[in-house]
């Protein structure tokens, strides 16, 4: 029996097994074929990333073992949040360890956080028309697909679908 898995803010110290993960979980399902492909260059730099958005690790037995970034609209790290939503970015959980929780822990996080924000109605997020399981972790934890603002990858026939969840308190 694993033990428990914790989310928490990711320290400068942590970058690099994000880095590590971000690669493994990118390249391992075929999304971006080489790790020295120009978008998996912007996400390995975790530093750079977390200037600009807030970055979560998941860890377990005092390993990070699942990485997500969480995006105001408008900054330089959101693609398609609009201003009431906060966006999720770059959910990966380590190949050895996917279908561990961790990767529902990671979007409970965002989830919790985007409640605990003035202004934030949402959690929005883009993911691969073909990425199976994301596409089924989203579902299973509350998102609603919004097919009107799915998009395509600048310069490719990559379709991107965009989920939802609104997060107001009732």
């Amino acid at each position: 029996m694993h033990s428990q898995i914790t989310v928490r803010p990711a320290l400068p110290e942590d970058y690099d097994a994000v880095a590590r993960i971000t690669m493994a979980s990118y390249v391992t399902a075929g999304y971006y074929g080489s790790p020295d492909h120009p978008y998996l260059e912007k996400l390995r730099d975790v530093a750079g990333r977390a200037r600009y958005a807030d970055v979560f690790v998941a860890e377990r037995d005092g390993h990070v073992i699942g990485s997500v970034t969480s995006a105001k609209a408008g900054g330089d790290f959101s693609d398609i949040g609009l201003p009431d939503e906060l966006e999720m970015r770059t959910l990966v959980v380590d190949p050895d360890v996917q279908r561990s929780g961790a990767g529902r822990a990671l979007v409970q996080a965002v989830v919790d956080q985007a409640r605990s924000m003035d202004g934030i109605n949402a959690v929005s997020l883009t993911t691969g028309a073909t990425w199976e399981s994301a596409n089924a972790l989203y579902a299973k934890t509350g998102f609603e697909r919004e097919p009107e603002r799915d998009w395509f990858v600048p310069g490719t026939d990559i379709k991107l679908f965009v989920y939802r969840q609104d997060v107001r308190q009732p």
